[in-house]
C-alpha cells in the first residue's frame, strides 16, 4: 500500500497543517484500515490511488466545484478561486484541457510533500511550451494521478492565473477571469455546486511510496528541475 500520511484540513486552499489525531484512523485495526484503503469508488465518483476520505466518511467523495476566494495575508488582496473535483477518469483530461486556457507559454511549478517535510517543498520552472508540458505530463499520469505527496501547479505569472492539481487530486484554479475555466468544466460534466464539500475539509489519508518518490525524481528531471535529488521517501 506504501506511506498513509493522516491530515486533518481544518480549510481548503492554503492550509498546510498536519495533526495526528485520535480519530477514525487512529482506532483501525489493521484489517480495517485495509479494507478502508482498498474502497476506491463512492456513488459514481471514482477516487485515484493518492488518497481516501475518513472512516467514518466525515465528506463523501462527489464530482463537482465551487467558487472560493483567495485572501493573501500580508497585501490582503483577494484572488477568486475555483475548486473542483472530477472522478478519477476525467481528472486528466480535464487538467490538461484547463491548462489550455493559460496561453502557450506558462511556467510550472512541482510540490511535495514527501519524506515527512512539514511543509510541502515547492520547484519551479520558468517558460515550458504548452504542447511540450502536456506530452511530459501524460507520460507521468500514474504519478499525477495516485501518488499523494506529489502536487503541481501551472501558471501565466502575465496573467495572474494559475491552475493546480494538488495532492489530493483536486483541480484549483486561481485568477480572474474564471469563466473559461468555468466552461471547460461544464463542459466535462462537473457541475457547479455551492454546498459541496472536499476531502481537504475532513480527515483524510494521503497514500504514497519509494517507487512514486523515484517517479517523482524522473519528472522533475524531465521538467528541468535540476536541483539536487531530494533524499527518503515519505
Amino acid at each position: 500500500m506504501g506511506f498513509l500520511k493522516r491530515i486533518l484540513r481544518n480549510n481548503t486552499v492554503e492550509d498546510t497543517g498536519s495533526i495526528f489525531t485520535p480519530g477514525s484512523f487512529e482506532a483501525l485495526s489493521e484489517e480495517e484500515l485495509q479494507t478502508h484503503m482498498g474502497i476506491d469508488t463512492y456513488g459514481a465518483f471514482d477516487l485515484t490511488d493518492a488518497i481516501r476520505p475518513s472512516y467514518d466518511l466525515q465528506v463523501v467523495p462527489r464530482q463537482g466545484f465551487r467558487f472560493d476566494e483567495y485572501v493573501d495575508d500580508n497585501s490582503q488582496v483577494r484572488t477568486p478561486v475555483i475548486m473542483a473535483a472530477a472522478t478519477r477518469h476525467r481528472i486528466m483530461d480535464l487538467f490538461l484541457d484547463l491548462i489550455d486556457k493559460l496561453g502557450p507559454v506558462v511556467d510550472v511549478v512541482l510540490e511535495t510533500s514527501h519524506h515527512f517535510a512539514p511543509n510541502q517543498q515547492d520547484l519551479y520552472r520558468e517558460h515550458i511550451d504548452v504542447p511540450v508540458l502536456k506530452s511530459i505530463l501524460l507520460d507521468h499520469e500514474d504519478l499525477l494521478l495516485n501518488d499523494g505527496c506529489t502536487g503541481i501547479a501551472v501558471i501565466n505569472p502575465g496573467r495572474r492565473q494559475e491552475v493546480q492539481l494538488d495532492e489530493h487530486k483536486l483541480m484549483i484554479i486561481y485568477g480572474r477571469p474564471l469563466e473559461q475555466f468555468e466552461q471547460t468544466l461544464i463542459a466535462s460534466d462537473v457541475y457547479p455546486d455551492e454546498k459541496i464539500k472536499f476531502i481537504t475539509e475532513a480527515e483524510h489519508v494521503h497514500s504514497s511510496s519509494e517507487a512514486y518518490f523515484d517517479k517523482f525524481n524522473t519528472l522533475k528531471h524531465r521538467l528541468g528541475m535540476d536541483s539536487d535529488d531530494l533524499s527518503g521517501c515519505c
